[in-house]
């Protein structure tokens, strides 16, 4: 079937269970390494709890456009058959790049591709790219739609913001369903909250609510602030979304998804650290390791001793030297 602007080619999301959770595409945490983790920790499929969709990190659409681009930034776009679905998640304000870096996606075999329009950040916002997508509707729609013809047969979705300096649902949500997209993701907070107050669980009920008004088979799926399984079920259930996206509440806890697990030993937590390091640098050899400190400081947390091993790690520059304080440390807990 060949995609065009009248269509809602949902693919996958036809099937996602109501009240689904979905791992939220976050700039490097998400990445192929912490993927590999999750579905392994969290036992993908056997729980019912989840992930039952999981995104890859954003990718600038204009670097993928470019040969020596798509050079740096193809690692992003790894992924395991066992993550499946796995959206591709894109950002871009040109629509010809847009086309181009969707059709990637495709030939690459993801399921579905994400447009970032919630992004914050300025580096992101002042390209008109990310959140800066609310302040241009237009431009927004072909943005939309040219993600729609590179994509062609597999679906395409949205994730924004409520607003850009205020709430904006009302206009900007029924500007996204007019491009007839497979589904939309709200993160409750506007560009100038950035992550600094709650996120508003009951302006994202509202956005629901035109969703369904607009009788389309869009799937609307919520995001903020969500800490544990039963708070996305709950959240799930209260303000009606077909499903929940876990951003932050997922650091440190490969295993969050896990319906069945309650209870993480400090030396089971730190043992998963380590494995996720080794995945890491087996997987993503050329990347910094600096990254990995984003995980040190979540998985290192909430324990006795804690903050002596979390400053040793955060110094730390290789995994040997990891290795060595975490069983230094075990044996002296012991």
């Amino acid at each position: 079937m060949i995609n065009n602007d009248n269509d809602i080619i949902l693919g996958f999301w036809k099937d996602i269970p109501k009240s689904c959770k979905i791992l939220a595409p976050m700039a490097d945490v998400t990445d192929v390494a912490f993927r590999e983790m999750i579905v392994k920790y969290s036992r993908m499929g056997e729980n019912g709890g989840g992930p039952h969709v999981l995104y890859t990190e954003f990718v600038a659409a204009d670097g993928l456009f470019s040969d020596d681009g798509r050079t740096k930034l193809i690692s992003l776009l790894q992924y395991n058959p066992k993550h499946r679905p796995i959206v591709a998640q894109i950002f871009s304000s040109d629509p010809k790049k847009m086309e181009y870096a969707a059709g990637l996606c495709r030939s690459l075999g993801f399921d579905g591709v994400d447009i970032n329009m919630g992004c914050p950040e300025r580096n992101v916002t002042k390209q008109g790219a990310g959140a800066a997508m609310i302040q241009t509707p237009e431009r927004a729609k072909e943005i939309i739609l040219a993600a729609k013809r590179g994509a062609v047969d597999i679906p395409v979705s949205v994730k924004t913001r409520i607003g850009w300096t205020k709430n904006e649902i009302e206009t900007w949500i029924p500007e996204i369903l007019s491009c007839n997209v497979a589904a939309i993701i709200l993160h409750g907070r506007t560009r100038k909250e950035m992550s600094k107050v709650p996120a508003h669980w009951g302006i994202i009920a509202r956005a629901g609510e035109i969703v369904r008004e607009s009788g389309k088979e869009t799937k609307f799926i919520g995001n903020g602030d969500i800490l544990s399984l039963e708070q996305a079920d709950a959240y799930g259930e209260k303000y009606k979304v077909d499903g929940v996206m876990v951003g932050r509440g997922i650091f440190g806890k490969p295993w969050f998804f896990d319906s069945q697990k309650k209870e993480v030993s400090v030396k089971e937590k730190l043992e998963i650290m380590l494995e996720h390091t080794r995945t890491f640098l087996k997987l993503l050899p050329n990347k910094n390791f600096q990254i990995m400190k984003k995980h040190y400081k979540a998985y290192i947390s909430g324990f006795d001793g804690a903050r002596e091993l979390r400053g040793k790690c955060m110094e730390a520059n290789s995994y040997e030297d990891i290795k060595k304080y975490v069983y230094d440390f075990l044996k002296k807990d012991n």
